[in-house]
């Protein structure tokens, strides 16, 4: 049987007080004495009645102590990418000691309209699956504060991607030697394959891009050729995606002297795939990554890479949002990881 929704003056007709009263009880306890409060909400609790809407009172009010974390791709796929969620503990911790809420939404939605009235701000981390959420984005009246990439008008959190791509490409490029490039989400494709001639992700909305830049500037100064065939466009860090670029990039002939691999994720799969067909890292071949994961640390041969901390990324843009219109543009720090694979 469906149940009726009760109004607040429902409420107050059947429990013979004001509807001034029964708000107090829930919104302003110190408006009644404490045994008339309990009273007045026992018997609320008794009839069904939870409290006044909340979605009506964040349209009055104007906040709602939520904020949402638009995230680059699907939930799913994100939540279990180890930096993606090592990067929401880090927003989370500031927000709760905000005493604020998370709402993460997926950047593959149709739109954010439909929760824009009802948060405080949005953090968004990395450019949307779909651009259309970057321009409503853009649009919003509320705060917004982007990680991993840039929104007109809107403060930023970022690393600088192609210095830190160049520096590892330089300390693992031999002179004049092969080199092939692993890369996260160079095209729009949803399937692993080289690049050749397909039109690259915009640099702005893109860090990929942005490291791939670092590694072609590397490249030019130590001489190594540049070939779009030995270049990999891979949808999803890690998995099955990696596994197969993995794979065909160690069955060129004659084989990459260097992968550089824009993720530890995909590292790590290149890094497990050589050792299985015997081919000795870094002798004959050398990888480099991109986050510093911890996995990173623990592998055998432990993986060179950049490292940035995703947890102090999340907390200094949960910062910034709370800081609102005060709120500056920040590019934290990276290190080199120099593990054993170069």
């Amino acid at each position: 049987m469906k149940k009726v929704k009760l109004t607040l003056k429902d409420v107050a007709e059947k429990l013979g007080v004001s509807t001034a009263t029964i708000s107090n009880a829930f919104n302003r306890p110190d408006q009644l004495s404490a045994a008339r409060r309990d009273a007045i909400l026992a018997a609320c609790k008794e009839i069904g009645y939870s409290g006044p809407n909340k979605a009506a009172q964040i349209l009055r009010k104007g906040q709602s102590n939520i904020v949402a974390l638009v995230l680059a791709d699907n939930i799913e796929y994100m939540v279990s990418d180890p930096v993606a969620s090592t990067f929401i503990r880090g927003v989370s911790s500031v927000l709760q000691d905000a005493q604020k809420h998370l709402l993460l939404y997926a950047g593959n939605a149709q739109t954010i309209t439909d929760v824009a009235d009802f948060v405080d701000g949005f953090i968004c981390y990395g450019a949307p699956q779909n651009p259309k959420l970057g321009e409503e984005l853009r649009q919003l009246s509320k705060p917004v504060v982007t990680v991993d990439f840039n929104l007109e008008g809107c403060p930023s959190v970022n690393i600088d991607n192609e210095n830190a791509a160049f520096q590892i490409a330089m300390e693992a490029l031999e002179e004049g030697g092969r080199a092939a490039i692993l890369g996260l989400k160079l095209i729009d494709s949803p399937v692993t394959c080289r690049v050749y001639d397909s039109p690259l992700l915009d640099s702005d909305s893109a860090i990929s891009h942005r490291r791939l830049d670092g590694y072609f500037r590397a490249m030019k100064r130590k001489n190594c050729d540049i070939n779009n065939e030995w270049i990999w466009h891979i949808p999803e860090s890690g998995g099955n995606f990696a596994r197969q670029a993995a794979n065909e990039v160690l069955s060129i002939s004659p084989r990459p002297q260097t992968v550089l691999c824009m993720s530890d994720m995909i590292a790590l799969e290149l890094l497990q795939c050589a050792l299985s067909k015997g081919i000795k890292v870094p002798q004959e071949l050398k990888i480099t990554g991109f986050d510093g994961i911890d996995e990173a640390r623990r592998t055998r041969p432990v993986l060179t890479t950049v490292c940035q901390s995703s947890i102090e990324k999340g907390e200094t843009a949960a910062k910034l949002l709370l800081e609102g219109e005060q709120a500056d543009s920040v590019i934290l720090d990276f290190e080199l990881l120099n593990g054993g694979t170069i």
